[in-house]
C-alpha cells in the first residue's frame, strides 16, 4: 500500500511539473515613458497585458535612501538592471564614471551564478547599454554607433523589434531583454506629456513593436511548454522637454511597473513600487533563489 501511495505521489509531482511549463522573462525598457501618457496612447499590446498581470503607476525611480543620482538614463537604467540603488551600481549621470558593475553585475549574471547554461539576449539601441551594463549577454545586439535625435531611434528600435523577434521565434534563450529608445527622444524633442501627439504616438509605435514580439513567442515552436513572464519599466519619465533635476517632480520621478504571465498576482489599488523590483521578479519568476551577497534593494512584484 505504501509503495502504491508512494507512486501515486510521483505521478502527481510529475503531472504538476509538466503542467507547469519552462519558465522564460521577456523583459521590455521603454525609454522616458510616463504612465499617464500611456493610459491616454492606444496600446492594445499594453492594455492587454495590464489587464491580465500586475500593474502600479506609483513606481519611484528613486529609492527611499538618498544615493546621489540624477534623475537620467545611465544611473535609471543601472538600477533598473542592476536590482541596485546608484549609492551600490555607482553609476550617478550619464557618463558611468564610478561604475561598480563587477560588484553589481546585470542580473544576466546572476542568473548565470545559478544557472550557468542559461541563454540570455539582448537588443538595445541606447548605445550605452549594451556596452557597458549587458556586455556579459549571450546574445547583444545594438547599433555600432551612437544614434542622436527621435528619428534614428525610430528606425534603430523597428530594427531592434524585427531582430528580437526574429530571434524569439526561434532561439531557446531563458530570458530576453528588448530596450526602445524613441519614446525618450520624442519628448526631448516635443514634450514629456499625453497632450503631445508626437508623444504619445511613440508610445504607440512601440506598443506594436511589443505586439510583434508577442506573436513571435506565441509562434515558437514549443510555445505550448513554455511560460513567458512580461515584465515591462521605464526610467524616469519627463517634464516639459527634460527630466534631469526631477528628484521632487512626480511626473519626472513616478513611473510604472508591469508583470504580467501565467498566474501572475494582481496589485491591489496601485501599491508603492521602485524599479529597482523589477530584477527581483523576473528571478523569482525564474525560480532563481535570491543569494543574500548580492543585496538587491528591490522586492518582487506579482510574480513568484
Amino acid at each position: 500500500m505504501i509503495h502504491r501511495i508512494i507512486a501515486l505521489l510521483m505521478v502527481l509531482l510529475l503531472s504538476r511539473i509538466t503542467l507547469a511549463g519552462e519558465r522564460k522573462v521577456l523583459f521590455i525598457g521603454i525609454d522616458g515613458c510616463r504612465p499617464d501618457a500611456i493610459a491616454k496612447a492606444d496600446t492594445p499590446n499594453l492594455d492587454r497585458l495590464i489587464k491580465e498581470g500586475a500593474y502600479s503607476t506609483n513606481t519611484s525611480i528613486l529609492g527611499p535612501r538618498e544615493c546621489g543620482n540624477e534623475t537620467v538614463s545611465g544611473p535609471g537604467w543601472s538600477s533598473i538592471y542592476t536590482g541596485v540603488w546608484a549609492d551600490k551600481h555607482g553609476v550617478k549621470d550619464n557618463e558611468f564614471e564610478g561604475s561598480n558593475y563587477d560588484r553589481y553585475p546585470h542580473f544576466f549574471s546572476l542568473l548565470r551564478q545559478k544557472r550557468p547554461d542559461a541563454i540570455t539576449a539582448a537588443f538595445c539601441d541606447w548605445k550605452p547599454i549594451a556596452d557597458k551594463i549587458v556586455s556579459q549577454a549571450t546574445v547583444n545586439e545594438c547599433p555600432t554607433e551612437e544614434l542622436k535625435g527621435a528619428e534614428a531611434y525610430v528606425a534603430a528600435d523597428e530594427k531592434l523589434a524585427q531582430q528580437a523577434a526574429e530571434f524569439l521565434k526561434s532561439e531557446d534563450a531563458d530570458v530576453v531583454c528588448v530596450y526602445f529608445g524613441q519614446v525618450d527622444e520624442t519628448g526631448h524633442a516635443k514634450g514629456f506629456h499625453p497632450t503631445v501627439p508626437e508623444y504619445v504616438a511613440a508610445i504607440e509605435t512601440v506598443d506594436r513593436h511589443l505586439g510583434a514580439l508577442l506573436q513571435a513567442i506565441a509562434a515558437r515552436p514549443h510555445a505550448a511548454d513554455e511560460e513567458w513572464l512580461v515584465v515591462a519599466t521605464t526610467d524616469h519619465g519627463g517634464q516639459g522637454l527634460r527630466h534631469s533635476d526631477g528628484h521632487k517632480i512626480d511626473e519626472i520621478r513616478r513611473v510604472f511597473l508591469l508583470a504580467s504571465g501565467p498566474g501572475v498576482k494582481k496589485a491591489n489599488g496601485d501599491p508603492q513600487t521602485y524599479i529597482v523590483d523589477a530584477v527581483p521578479t523576473a528571478l523569482a519568476w525564474l525560480g532563481v533563489e535570491i543569494d543574500p551577497k548580492w543585496e538587491l534593494d528591490g522586492t518582487a512584484f506579482g510574480a513568484e
